[in-house]
């Protein structure tokens, strides 16, 4: 039996607010373990609905002007993902279906959507991967073409989270104002709306809701433009300064999991004679996943820190965050495997679970060579370590 529980990291970075955070976290996590509704779809909204509930939304649709408290975020979504990734997922895609709205929307568009998705009462979704550009936004090719007080929206996309149970999508599309990003622009599309089309569930390595999404020739008003023509490249990567070292710290909660899952086995397991953490390899393997997962929960909150106190906006730590979450989750989580053996791989294992729900975070929200790409560029030019 693990008898770990998770907690804030006893760190410099957090202040009183965050420890009482925490512990609602930690509440939220209690009320609802065990609770599975028979549809998955139902399963997501009940989840969306109960964190209004508890007020823990109010972290990633801020009411009025308040600003984002990343650390709050980070820690959020640490603690979710340590009892239940999915929950995680839909806790954040409020955030990221909602963001641009907020920071470019208009005052109608923002009185509109963002309360109910506050309150847990609107599902929204954030469509961006397209079938063939994947991590090349900038030659996506869905098209938006301006026609009298509407917009013709044509074209595909791919891994939505949300579509098919989504109250609105915050679609990114080409306008053609100029060539690459700069051509790109975001609009609001309700769910239902004629002319969009939700194919079939996608079907992940770990439960998480998403489908394609098919446009033909889909009419929305232009009041459905969120911001300017154009700017649909920074409304979208707004969203990823904000929300990838929350990534991070997802991984981190999954990984510190992990940790506490192979201790508590380790500890039970009995290997020639004596307890098997007794044995100097599993010795050595559990202070290199110590390590790996406290290097990166400092790298998470050095980046929430940073953007919550000094007011640092740039993607270098943000991607820094990310990167080193997500693929320290996925060393640790496979040392785990290795130190449980057959247990680490079996259906129905904690282990073996977490396995799976660890291997996409490498990928969504900016593959891991994206991250490095951001982080050398941001490096080059800016010349960041430099006192």
């Amino acid at each position: 039996m693990n008898n770990f529980q998770w907690g804030l990291w006893p760190w410099p970075f957090f202040d009183a607010s965050h420890e009482a955070l925490a512990e609602r976290v930690k509440a939220w996590n209690t009320r609802n373990h065990g609770q599975v509704d028979a549809d998955f779809h139902a399963e997501c909204r009940r989840m969306v609905r109960s964190f209004g509930e508890a007020g823990l939304l109010d972290y990633v649709v801020p009411p009025g002007d308040a600003p984002f408290d990343v650390r709050s975020v980070c820690l959020i979504r640490e603690g979710l993902t340590y009892e239940h990734a999915l929950a995680d997922a839909m806790f954040a895609m409020q955030g990221i279906g909602t963001l641009a709205i907020r920071r470019f929307g208009t005052p109608a568009q923002r009185e509109q959507y963002l309360e109910p998705c506050r309150k847990g009462e609107r599902i929204a979704a954030f469509a961006l991967t397209e079938p063939e550009t994947g991590s090349d936004v900038a030659s996506m090719t869905t098209t938006a073409t301006r026609d009298g007080d509407h917009y013709v929206i044509n074209g595909a996309k791919t891994l939505i989270s949300n579509a098919g149970m989504a109250d609105h999508y915050l679609v990114t599309l080409r306008t053609g104002e100029a060539p690459g990003a700069k051509g790109l622009s975001m609009l609001l599309v309700d769910a239902g709306t004629p002319g969009l089309e939700v194919g079939a569930p996608i079907e992940f390595i770990a439960p998480h809701p998403a489908a394609a999404l098919t446009f033909k020739d889909c009419r929305v008003p232009v009041s459905c433009l969120i911001g300017q023509a154009g700017q649909g490249f920074k409304a979208a990567m707004a969203a990823f300064d904000i929300f990838r070292p929350s990534v991070g710290a997802a991984g981190v909660g999954l990984a510190r999991r992990a940790l506490h899952e192979t201790l508590a086995h380790t500890d039970k397991r009995r290997l020639f004679g004596k307890p098997m953490h007794g044995l100097e390899g599993v010795q050595m393997a559990l202070a290199d996943m110590a390590t790996d997962l406290e290097g990166a929960a400092l790298l998470v909150y050095r980046a929430a820190w940073a953007h919550d106190v000094r007011g640092e906006r740039g993607a270098y730590e943000a991607c820094m965050a990310k990167l080193a979450g997500s693929e320290a989750a996925g060393r640790i989580v496979d040392r785990a495997v290795q130190l449980l053996g057959g247990q680490g791989v079996t259906r129905g294992n904690i282990i073996e679970q977490l396995y799976r729900e660890a291997r996409p975070m490498r990928i969504y929200e900016g593959a891991s060579e994206i991250q490095k790409l951001v982080i050398a560029r941001n490096l080059i030019k800016n010349k960041v370590l430099q006192g």
